[in-house]
């Protein structure tokens, strides 16, 4: 294997620094994608879809438990699958194993469940052998090969006004590899992250970054915290919740 070269720390932090660069352009990049997919065109559900959830049958509206987003995750967990009965395919075994609790994703009104078409006893069965807790629904209809996931994964993201549904994005093959965050599923949502610092349409949902989050077990008995410690005098970026240390308040971040 040919390495690369052997340098000083000074070369090493000037490489990082020219590479760091072209990582900003990136995230600005990304940033700018997702303001895309915020201003997607809406694409009407009209037909109704039933699932088999956890407690009983379950419609597509039912899937957003009431909040205003929905993104489902059709995971090849069924009989003919590589890995059944024991298993869902390796594939979808492993972005199920990266998804994010679920519960950040609530503070943000947004439901992530994961649908295939085996039994739910099967599906708890498995879920409870992989540790996985994210709602699982089974597919009863033609729900996967209107959406796109009859024959490979996918991830679907919907909206909702009133009892009316709408499809707002879609993404497959390699663009499934970097879902799994909070962040990443949030970005392909038509409200996005619903923080000020985010380019939206006017009149969407955003409060201050920082200012929702909290641990994933206390979303409903406290109040998001924006810091993490107490917030020093010198630390003027809201944006930030590091405190600077009083005795070198300028250091740089």
């Amino acid at each position: 294997m040919k390495t690369p070269p052997i340098v000083s720390p000074q070369e090493w932090e000037a490489a990082r620094r020219r590479l760091l660069v072209k990582e900003k352009a990136l995230t600005r990049s990304r940033d700018a994608m997702a303001a895309e997919r915020r201003r997607m065109p809406w694409l009407a559900v009209e037909k109704r879809y039933e699932f088999d959830g956890p407690r009983g049958r379950a419609s597509l509206l039912d899937l957003f438990e009431g909040r205003r987003q929905l993104i489902v995750y059709r995971a090849f967990l069924e009989p003919g699958v590589h890995g059944w009965p024991d298993h869902a395919c390796i594939g979808c075994s492993m972005i199920a194993d990266h998804a994010a609790n679920v519960a950040h994703l609530n503070a943000r009104d947004t439901t992530l469940v994961f649908a295939s078409r085996a039994p739910q006893a099967d599906i708890e069965r498995v879920k409870a052998r992989m540790g996985w807790e994210m709602p699982w629904y089974t597919m009863t209809d033609g729900f996967d090969a209107d959406f796109g996931v009859d024959e490979w994964h996918g991830t679907n993201a919907f909206i909702r006004d009133g009892d009316r549904v709408f499809r707002t994005y879609f993404i497959n093959n390699r663009g499934d590899e970097a879902l799994g965050t909070t962040w990443s599923y949030l970005d392909i949502t038509a409200l996005g992250r619903q923080e000020e610092w985010e380019d939206s349409p006017e009149g969407y949902p955003q409060s201050p970054p920082y200012a929702w989050w909290n641990w994933h077990d206390e979303y409903v008995d406290a109040k998001p915290s924006q810091w993490w410690g107490d917030r020093d005098e010198h630390d003027h970026d809201p944006a930030d919740p590091r405190p600077v240390s009083s005795s070198s308040p300028g250091d740089a971040r």
